[in-house]
């Protein structure tokens, strides 16, 4: 009997990656990259429309492209009949949310809508709509709603009800012509199979979905007198994780070089699918997904309620375990604004002279230092803080700075910093019940050794590393194989094609003590600026803003 394969694609902040797979065995075959034309639309869109601070858009043709050049780009380098591939799946950035018409159009491709800001795609790191959700928030624990709790207490500016809630407010037309509000992960698939199918990970952990529904029709009037309407354009049949959502269109078979029919499985989201391809399924697992963001991803057994996590959701990972997810809304991303727009030329001529980048000049300079060398504490939230504290109006910090201060100890600081927030995040769960067994690193950041060291010091935990260096892609090709019928359940399909290396990782206990004693300063920092003692934060981005509307509306800083 000849070998079968699948495809996993996963849907990036800047990029989306294919992978084929072997179904047997999870053999990684070949990969490619398509990169976003557009990028993330942070000030204009591309007729030139300045957008406001906060913003980060997208096109939605940019993820055809993905299936139009990296999926037959990685099935030629693969070597393999199309004939051979039994499904694709599809992971995605969430919550990614867009509105469209009835058919699936994207309002955004409608001429009278291009100019219009809110008829596109909203990334995941869309902070405008910080206002809405506060309010969901406060009248959620005004009207006693059992769901916030499901939420750590805080629902997310990042999330589809802040974002969608923005739109009615400040384009209300975008908000009734939309027929539809649906996340990117299902429209990809929808592009795919022809059929609209609505995933339960996304409406779980992004669209308050809990035990069968979505928050009342009651609560969302309260929000808004027109609000509740988006019940309407809602998904409220959602098909299993690892079901067939049907089978790839003429149209797609075209695109991507697979054959017409070819199963494709129901979306799902990056972080989570990310679990399958570590083979990290148990109860107490945590993946930490690292790159540009970091989502922490863990099954437990009881249903527990934990201060400042994303969501947990009954079978939101994997069936039978109710899936726990936190995380950290920047982290890669502070490492690239370091290297960006805070190191001088010398450093980028040295990479230059040597062929490494930056990262890997100012990681060598850090490695050189002894802990506390620097005399640094970084706050971490330079993106906002997701967990604990749910709040996108927080900003960084460094305490400490002098003279003598130079680049790679703030490098260093910042290293230091993303681990002290995913401690904080560990010491959330463990406090309110749910052990954490093993900690696994996945992502592109577990390849760069003295962060991975600086984590496991910082924790005082071993750390293991997922096997793939594509998580999320190869998490969905395991998908793609139940969906395809190749495995009866996700668990069995994890065991065959996922890994991931046991403790690569250890504290070193003279280090653990030396962070333990920076770690407290850490917290000190992150009580006094995160939980409402000084609101600088929130003031300095108000009056950022403001400034920012006074001339124009340019958010680049750039004058």
């Amino acid at each position: 009997m000849s070998e079968k394969y699948t495809v996993g694609v996963d849907f990036g902040t800047l990029s989306g990656r294919a992978l084929v797979v072997r179904v047997s065995d999870g053999l990684e075959l070949a990969s490619s990259e398509f990169v976003y034309p557009h990028a993330v639309m942070e000030k204009s869109l591309p007729d030139g429309t300045v957008l406001g601070p906060e913003y980060a858009l997208q096109h939605p043709l940019d993820y055809l492209g993905v299936f139009q050049n990296a999926v037959p780009a990685a099935l030629r380098s693969s070597g393999i009949q199309a004939a051979d591939v039994v499904g694709i799946g599809i992971d995605f950035t969430a919550c990614t949310v867009l509105p469209t018409l009835e058919d699936g159009t994207p309002l955004c491709l409608l001429p009278e809508f291009s100019s219009r800001p809110h008829a596109w795609v909203k990334l995941w790191k869309h902070h405008a709509a910080q206002g809405q959700a506060d309010r969901i928030n406060a009248l959620a624990h005004a009207r006693g709603e059992s769901w916030i709790a499901r939420y750590g207490g805080k629902i997310s500016s990042e999330w589809a009800f802040p974002k969608v809630l923005e739109v009615l407010e400040e384009d209300p037309e975008v908000f009734h012509r939309a027929g539809k509000w649906i996340e990117a992960t299902d429209w990809v698939v929808w592009q795919l199979c022809g059929l609209e199918t609505r995933n339960p990970c996304t409406a779980g952990y992004k669209e308050m979905y809990q035990d069968g529904h979505y928050p009342s029709s009651d609560y969302l009037g309260a929000l808004h007198p027109e609000f509740e309407r988006i019940l309407e354009k809602l998904g409220h049949t959602l098909t299993p994780l690892g079901a067939r959502a049907g089978g790839l269109t003429a149209q797609a078979a075209q695109w991507t070089g697979l054959l017409e029919g070819t199963a494709v499985a129901v979306g799902n989201v990056d972080a989570h699918v990310t679990a399958a391809a570590a083979n990290a399924t148990g109860a107490g697992q945590m993946v930490a997904i690292m790159g540009t963001s970091t989502c922490h991803i863990m099954n437990g057994e009881s249903l527990e309620d934990v201060p400042g996590m994303c969501g947990v959701v009954d079978g939101g990972i994997t069936p039978g375990l109710y899936g726990y997810e936190a995380g950290q809304s920047g982290v890669g991303d502070l490492f690239g604004w370091m290297v960006a727009h805070a190191t001088p030329p010398e450093y980028h001529a040295r990479a230059q002279e040597q062929g490494v980048s930056v990262h890997q000049i100012l990681t060598d300079e850090a490695a050189k230092q002894a802990i506390g060398e620097h005399g640094l504490i970084a706050l971490d939230w330079l993106s906002g803080n997701r967990s604990v504290l749910v709040n996108a109006e927080l900003s960084g910090i460094f305490v400490g700075l002098t003279l003598a201060t130079r680049t790679p100890d703030l490098y260093r600081a910042l290293l230091e910093s993303t681990a002290y927030g995913t401690r904080t995040i560990l010491e959330a769960f463990e406090g309110s019940g749910v052990p954490v067994h093993e900690l696994i690193i996945a992502g592109g950041l577990m390849k760069n050794p003295l962060l991975m060291q600086i984590y496991a010091d910082v924790t005082g935990r071993e750390l293991s590393l997922v096997a793939s260096q594509q998580g999320g892609a190869l998490g969905s090709a395991i998908f793609a194989a139940v969906a395809a019928g190749s495995y009866p359940d996700i668990y069995e399909a994890a065991r065959a094609m996922g890994k991931h290396h046991r403790a690569v990782y250890k504290p070193i206990l003279e280090n653990q003590k030396a962070y333990d004693r920076l770690y407290a300063e850490y917290k000190l920092l992150h009580d006094y600026f995160g939980r409402g003692a000084n609101e600088v934060m929130k003031r300095l981005k108000t009056m950022r803003a403001d400034a920012l509307l006074e001339r124009g509306g340019d958010s680049s800083g750039e004058l």
